[in-house]
């Protein structure tokens, strides 16, 4: 089992697969950082695959070196 801090706060979640850990996340990022979501969905389709992407790719690393 893993504990990681979200990447925009202080907010943890334990899981054991960064796919348990990122779906824990979603309700979290809903709520505490609903500013952000709404800014990220006022991108174009192709910003926000590749900010998304980019996102999974950065995390993943992060929970399989914790």
């Amino acid at each position: 089992m893993k504990t990681l801090k979200c990447d925009l706060c202080e907010h943890e979640e334990a899981a054991e697969t960064f796919e348990e850990w990122m779906n824990k996340l979603k309700p979290h990022y809903a709520e505490a950082h609903a500013e952000f979501m709404k800014e990220k969905g006022e991108q174009t389709a192709e910003e926000q695959m590749a900010e998304m992407q980019k996102w999974m790719a950065e995390n993943k690393t992060r929970f399989e070196n914790a």
